[in-house]
């Protein structure tokens, strides 16, 4: 369901905003709570987002700009609404408020009251609420920022001119920092010295530790985030993550929000850019090509395989790789779908793969959001060893066809063919048997583990939110923990069985229309989980409304749907306009019953008149 008009020619819709209300309270704000009527006169930007969600992540990057730009007018607050259970713990919020620099303040909703007053369907979602307390848009998933300073503009000028814009410094304090050797770090990697290089994530470094991995040898970057090459002092990332060692001694780092992958010269410390243009890719941009021309997209880890350096893309959930001979980078395996399917890698989906590790016949990855632990063939073909989908996670041992994790980040190989899971959200280290199926649990009480080295007979484990490496003893015997299962809590839609019409509302930003140049301009694809439950409407199409048919013998499933609309600056002079994508998938958990709804709005851009 579209509108393209452009926007100054629309009447600009108002709905009352709801009070902002979250059980966690307030962070970044040294204290002080907030309702809607102590922000009267600013422009407010909610934020909905969860700190296990790689758009989200985007989403805070991209409005960087905007809150450095309209601070006197604009005021952005994140609305923190978990997926997994570890996401309502209070500590852990406040930890990923400062591991992914959160400069503006932070409601923390556990029970997601605020995100069901907002009729919030997916992570991330933007809504804007004008300087007297009204909404006047909403936008699901990333790319929007262009949007919505337009809007912002807009906004600025209608309400000085009504006298209903109040100016000034915004509700923000900043935290006090924490003296530390580490502070969330992401990655290790065992050098041939026997020293350690770590991912200093939050502080923008490399930080290389003598083998007791405390000491300090030396940092490699400026600790200011940026992406610029030069020596140990001088070079430059941003939230850097993955690390893998190549055959020339060098060390290949994910240069996660910097979208890029890096070098780094052990013996000199001269760091240089090997992909990425620092630019995240997005949809229609190049797939393979000259490493430094090809756009990236939130690389997560590297491993050494095949020859070639694997890539988990997480930003876009494929795995990709690079190949130090041609200088190039190309897609190995995922559709950009997010899910759980397997196969030939060209068909397979993967959600937020975050951790790899290469043995001679398999390329083990944590896939995060599908708590699930995959592999790929030499032959490209993808399997899942444990994990079930988007919804259903926890932490149960056993056989691995009913094992869980929850959100898992990093992945080992163990001397004996099995592989140990840095099962992140669970603060365990949980192993998997490929040749008996079992999973077990050899530690606990890790603090957000998020990748581990061998060495020797210990394994030492990034505990990335206690901000140090913990070395353990491989036990022998596995720790037993008492099985806890989870599936992802949201509020089901109720609808009626049979004939349900989807509607995704895409409402073009001002001054832009849809970009109809080369064909149709927007896509659909939808799914369900069973696929029992749909009859009819599956698969993909080009038109964002579409009548599905409900089985009505199933009573509850949860509809997958994708959608992507581009559209461009509304200037016929200009013969190179500027163009956006826009893309959003939503995971909608449905109940069936008689007096349920029949038709299903999702919002992308707009708002559903």
């Amino acid at each position: 369901m579209t509108d393209s008009s452009p926007g100054p020619t629309r009447r600009r819709a108002r709905v009352r905003a709801p009070e902002l209300i979250g059980k966690g309270g307030w962070l970044n704000t040294g204290g002080k709570q907030y309702g809607l009527a102590d922000l009267r006169g600013r422009i407010v930007l909610l934020d909905f987002w969860t700190f296990c969600c790689v758009n989200c992540l985007h989403v805070l990057d991209e409005l960087r700009e905007l809150e450095d730009k309209h601070r006197d007018t604009v005021v952005v607050i994140g609305v923190h609404s978990p997926k997994f259970v570890h996401e309502a713990e209070h500590q852990a919020v406040i930890d990923a408020v400062e591991r992914y620099g959160v400069e503006h303040p932070v409601l923390d909703d556990p029970e997601l009251a605020t995100w069901k007053q907002y009729a919030v369907r997916a992570w991330p979602t933007l809504v804007v609420i004008d300087p007297e307390g009204y909404v006047v848009a909403q936008h699901a998933g990333e790319g929007h920022v262009h949007a919505i300073e337009q809007l912002v503009t807009e906004l600025e000028a209608e309400h000085a001119a009504k006298g209903t814009l109040r100016r000034g410094d915004g509700p923000y304090v900043a935290p006090e920092p924490e003296p530390a050797v580490l502070r969330f770090p992401g990655k290790a990697l065992l050098l041939p010295s026997g020293n350690f290089l770590v991912s200093d994530t939050t502080r923008h470094q490399l930080v290389e530790l003598e083998a007791d991995g405390e000491s300090v040898v030396r940092r490699i970057g400026s600790g200011v985030r940026g992406l610029s090459d030069g020596t140990a002092d001088t070079a430059t990332f941003n939230e850097p993550q993955g690390l893998a060692l190549l055959d020339d001694g060098s060390v290949v780092v994910a240069d996660t929000v910097n979208h890029a992958l890096r070098r780094l010269d052990l013996t000199s410390g001269e760091v240089t850019t090997l992909a990425g243009t620092g630019r995240q890719w997005m949809q229609g941009d190049a797939t393979s090509g000259p490493g430094r021309e090809v756009n990236l997209s939130s690389p997560w880890d590297v491993a050494w395989w095949q020859g070639r350096v694997w890539i988990a893309m997480a930003g876009v959930h494929q795995l990709w790789t690079y190949d130090p001979a041609a200088g190039s980078v190309s897609v190995a395996a995922g559709t950009t779908n997010e899910g759980l399917v397997d196969g030939p890698g060209a068909e397979a989906w993967f959600a937020q793969p975050s951790g790899l590790a290469a043995t001679p016949d398999r390329l083990w990855l944590a896939d995060s959001e599908t708590s699930a632990l995959r592999w790929v063939d030499p032959d490209g073909t993808v399997h899942t060893a444990v994990g079930t989908g988007l919804f259903d996670f926890g932490h149960r041992d056993g056989a691995a066809e009913q094992a869980l994790f929850q959100h898992p980040l990093g992945v080992t190989a163990l001397p004996d063919g099995s592989v140990a899971v840095s099962d992140t959200y669970n603060h365990a280290l949980r192993r998997y048997d490929p040749a008996t199926g079992e999973v077990t649990t050899p530690a606990t009480d890790l603090r957000e583990p998020s990748d581990a080295v061998l060495v020797g007979d210990d394994i030492v484990v990034v505990e990335s939110a206690r901000h140090r490496l913990t070395r353990l003893r491989l036990p022998e015997e596995a720790v037993r923990v008492e099985a806890v299962v989870h599936r992802t809590q949201r509020a089901a839609t109720d609808v009626a069985p049979g004939r349900l019409r989807l509607d995704v509302i895409f409402q073009a930003p001002a001054g832009q229309k849809l970009d109809t140049r080369y064909g149709p301009s927007t896509r659909l694809l939808v799914s369900s989980t069973p696929p029992e439950l749909l009859v009819d409407g599956e698969g993909a199409g080009t038109d964002l409304s579409r009548a599905l048919e409900l089985n009505p013998a199933v009573p509850e499933g949860v509809l997958h749907v994708s959608a992507m609309a581009a559209s461009c600056d509304d200037d016929p002079s200009n013969e190179y306009p500027a163009c956006h994508v826009h893309q959003q998938d939503w995971g909608v958990p449905v109940r069936l019953t008689e007096t349920g709804t029949d038709r299903l709005p999702l919002v992308l851009a707009g708002l559903d008149a």
